[in-house]
């Protein structure tokens, strides 16, 4: 498996990652509770979505920040669907005032002709806008790939609704 983290301009070469979590994506603990955790399928992509807005919300945050990143989350989820074998797994906390998402799935991994920094999509271009817009709307984006499966984390710092 491999493994890419940070932004894009630390994307520059790949790492073996076998038997390492990532430290850019911290597992949820006691002090971080899980938010959402479930597996979905193409007929849960707008599910999932509204899930993911929902728990977010009711943790406090919103703005246009917190819909960036629910885009970001769907454009992750639609390439599993499309491209990993259908069905993949997500799990959303929240810490350190951060929201972050791991989506994995068991498909073939992505081409490492894919994994560097995505550049602009062509304006006719079909497809190619899903990793991309993540870097875009996201304060990092990790991808761990290998025959076996990915998991892309995402995380962004998020604005809470009321401020004290």
């Amino acid at each position: 498996m491999e493994e890419r983290s940070g932004s894009c301009a630390s994307q520059e070469t790949l790492r073996p990652a076998a038997g390492r979590r990532s430290d850019a994506a911290p597992a949820a603990s006691p002090t971080s509770p899980v938010l959402l955790d479930r597996t979905f399928g193409r007929d849960d992509i707008t599910t999932v979505r509204h899930e993911v807005t929902d728990r977010l919300t009711a943790a406090g945050f919103a703005g246009d920040r917190l819909h960036g990143f629910v885009l970001a989350v769907n454009e992750v989820i639609t390439n599993v669907v499309l491209h990993a074998g259908g069905h993949g797994r997500i799990v959303v906390w929240v810490t350190a005032g951060s929201a972050w998402c791991t989506v994995t799935d068991s498909g073939p991994g992505i081409p490492e002709r894919l994994l560097g920094c995505p550049g602009v999509p062509e304006a006719f271009e079909v497809g190619g806008r899903g990793i991309w817009l993540a870097h875009q709307l996201c304060d990092e984006v990790t991808i761990a790939t290998g025959p076996i499966g990915t998991t892309i984390g995402l995380r962004i710092a998020l604005e809470p609704a009321h401020r004290p």
